[in-house]
């Protein structure tokens, strides 16, 4: 595919796609750039947190095991964040935009990210870049691309055998506000200067009360600071997937889908499609029609955070059917619980002994309930027993598995498959 162009008005030179993109981020880099990372530091001092990062993305890999990750369109801010998220990380950054590059390297100045490395470079380009990566990060970029399909593919081109590729693009049903102001503006030929911007933010300001917008503003990221308005209203370049797009994008680059980053969401036996009277039609569905139905039900998914795995491997063990997987392999794996997960135990049913939640989840019905003998299995989950010796007595493995294989389900554990059994071949 060929880029695009547009013509300009009398007196300026006609622009590429990928030049008003870039032009658009030199003049708003978003997220808006910031001077210090202390507090996200903070935050990923806890081990625990950086152990369940690992094994979302290398189950089968010993937490610790230094890995090579690319960011692909790091913007200001995201390149500096995964070196600090593990020092043992070697990380590269790569950008279109100067400012973006610049303020990346402020950071990685500021916090001493010697692990760090920025380029100047089109994520298409990639391949420049002569190395493969254990974990490519791709988030709200591909989206904004004149052809998404060659991005990812050169993606994939430099994914290491055995890498993961984190891509986050938008979803077109919970965004249907944000489309129509961005025709709106069109209409208007708003132009993403400041007193443009400025008076566009006076107008968001009155949209009505039931106008599919308002319920984004606020409570979505994009609509905290004026960069990110003009982000998302006035972006020269901009596409949603839905489900069934998506994969399509996914499969044509010789890629295929491993997990959804938090799948229950997208899960028919996960939260309020089990009350409705289509739970087993849903239950009989391929995982493909499931994931679209439930984006379908939901109606409000504002993005699809999905990881993927190349096309010419096997999928890990618990992105896989995990229901198909032998009791010989999976009793050797070590439950890592998230921690942004939380265990509630006061003002729920008598018949629960406590309710976990994902608090990264956006819909109040995805919580799991669970008995005294699931609390006391889950209080065993300590990141170092197997699940075989969590479930103890032979006649609990059934029933162990089952749950575990809930909690996977729900966002509650990852599961660390790099220990080998003791009559397996290294």
């Amino acid at each position: 595919m060929t880029e695009s162009t547009t013509s300009a008005p009398r007196g300026r030179p006609i622009q590429t796609a990928a030049d008003r993109i870039r032009a658009f981020y030199e003049a708003h880099p978003y997220p808006p750039p910031v001077d210090d990372l202390a507090a996200y530091r903070a935050r990923w001092d806890d081990p625990s947190r950086r152990r369940a990062s690992h094994h979302l993305f290398w189950p089968g890999v010993p937490f610790g095991t230094g890995r090579s990750v690319l960011v692909a369109g790091c913007g200001t801010a995201q390149a500096a964040r995964h070196a600090m998220r593990d020092p043992g990380n070697r990380v590269v950054g790569i950008d279109v935009s100067r400012t973006g590059i610049d303020a990346t390297l402020a950071l990685k100045e500021r916090h001493g990210l010697d692990n760090l490395e920025v380029r100047k470079l089109p994520l298409e380009e990639a391949a420049q870049l002569e190395e493969r990566f254990d974990l490519v990060v791709c988030t709200g970029v591909l989206h904004h691309l004149p052809d998404p399909h060659r991005g990812l593919a050169a993606l994939r081109e430099v994914l290491a055998p055995g890498g993961a590729l984190h891509l986050m693009v938008y979803a077109p049903y919970g965004r249907a506000g944000v489309y129509l102001i961005q025709r709106y503006a069109r209409i208007l030929g708003i132009e993403p200067t400041p007193e443009e911007v400025e008076a566009l933010v006076g107008a968001v300001r009155e949209v009505p009360p039931d106008h599919p917008l308002r319920p984004l503003l606020g409570k979505s990221p994009d609509f905290q600071s004026r960069e990110g308005l003009a982000d998302a209203l006035l972006n020269p370049q901009d596409r949603a997937y839905a489900v069934p797009e998506l994969l399509e994008l996914v499969r044509g680059a010789g890629l295929q889908h491993g997990r959804w980053l938090r799948q229950a969401p997208y899960l028919p036996a996960c939260g309020a499609p089990l009350l409705t009277p289509h739970r087993d039609r849903l239950a009989a569905l391929e995982p493909d029609d499931q994931w679209a139905a439930m984006e379908l039900f939901r109606g409000t998914m504002v993005r699809h955070s999905a990881l993927l795995r190349r096309d010419d491997e096997a999928l890990p063990g618990p992105e896989g059917s995990v229901g198909d997987v032998p009791e010989t392999a999976w009793r050797h794996w070590v439950p890592v619980r998230v921690p942004d997960t939380i265990e509630v135990v006061e003002g729920i049913p008598d018949t629960a002994a406590a309710v976990l939640i994902n608090r990264n989840h956006s819909w109040n019905d995805l919580y799991l309930p669970i008995d005294r003998r699931q609390a006391e299995w889950l209080e065993a989950m300590d990141g170092v027993r197997t699940l075989r010796e969590i479930f103890g007595e032979e006649e609990d493995v059934e029933e162990g598995w089952s749950f575990a294989q809930r909690l996977l389900a729900y966002d509650q554990v990852v599961f660390d498959t790099s220990i080998r059994p003791p009559d397996t071949n290294p």
